[in-house]
């Protein structure tokens, strides 16, 4: 019987000490929420548009039992982190400094980072601009900086697709924005959506298109132009896993063509043909045990 006691306390404790926290990082001034959770490396996740730190949970269950500590961000401008007005504020500095800011927090120096849309984009930039942030990478769906801008030269279907982004760009595109539609547009969970739209309801619409507007390439053809704040070294050199759901209607596949000319250390291109841009929930179970196992191996 005091045996059995024991075990159920210890089994108490190891469930209380798991248990999801909502937590707070400081970047001059922005408060950003994440959802910290698990014991061990520690893993910071950074969701897309339109999205929120929710879009995680399956993965990071994951990767919780498999014995690493999670960091799920809400971004800046979205659910329950800050929401500074302006263009400026969503330049790809702040969102870089945000990183920095969960790290820290965490108690940290580093990280594995993982992210999404523009998740992705803000992981791919913190490996250019702070190294010392990052111990590997996993890219969901974004190409690399330097394929994005190929395909944008060259490619008339990615062009034709990043039609949205432009539009994004444009003064006033919030107002076409509600909570159900993006809610529609993120998830095809009946069960989720109510969270989406809950979530969506206390994010700042204008903050969401301000990403596009300073970071997001202008223009096609020849005439495209990098983002401003993008890194000028845009070499990596630490591992990577780029993972791709080749329905994505938003970014070509092609775009990770030539990815490892630009990583100094093992690269890992994974393509799910069936999964569209929301990858991480198209094929869930597939991309779950892919970052883990891939994780695992680099323990």
């Amino acid at each position: 019987m005091i045996r059995a006691a024991l075990a159920f306390a210890a089994a108490l404790m190891l469930s209380t000490a798991a248990h999801a926290a909502d937590k707070y990082a400081v970047n001059n001034g922005v408060k950003i929420h994440y959802v910290a959770e698990g014991k061990g490396p520690l893993v910071v996740l950074i969701h897309g548009f339109p999205d929120y730190s929710a879009t995680w949970k399956p993965l990071t269950t994951e990767l919780n039992k498999a014995g690493y500590r999670t960091a799920a961000l809400d971004t800046r401008g979205y659910n329950l982190s800050d929401k500074p007005q302006g263009e400026a504020a969503y330049a790809m500095p702040n969102l870089i400094g945000d990183v920095a800011a969960v790290i820290a927090a965490e108690g940290e120096k580093n990280a594995i980072v993982i992210g999404h849309d523009w998740g992705a984009a803000i992981a791919w930039q913190t490996t250019f601009a702070r190294p010392d942030l990052v111990n590997k990478l996993v890219i969901l769906s974004v190409p690399h900086p330097a394929g994005m801008a190929r395909e944008l030269a060259t490619n008339a279907d990615q062009q034709k697709n990043s039609q949205y982004a432009r539009n994004f760009q444009k003064e006033g595109s919030e107002k076409m924005l509600s909570a159900e539609m993006l809610a529609g547009m993120a998830t095809k969970d009946p069960a989720a959506r109510p969270g989406y739209i809950e979530a969506f309801k206390r994010s700042d619409f204008a903050a969401m298109m301000n990403y596009y507007r300073a970071n997001y390439p202008r223009g096609t053809g020849a005439d495209v132009q990098p983002a401003p704040s993008a890194q000028p070294n845009n070499r990596v050199k630490v591992p990577v896993l780029v993972i791709h759901g080749m329905k994505d209607t938003a970014l070509n596949a092609a775009g990770h063509s030539g990815t490892w000319n630009y990583v100094d250390a093992d690269t890992t291109v994974v393509m799910f043909p069936n999964a569209g841009h929301f990858v991480q929930h198209d094929a869930a179970p597939q991309v779950n045990r892919t970052i883990r196992d891939w994780l695992d191996a680099r323990r």
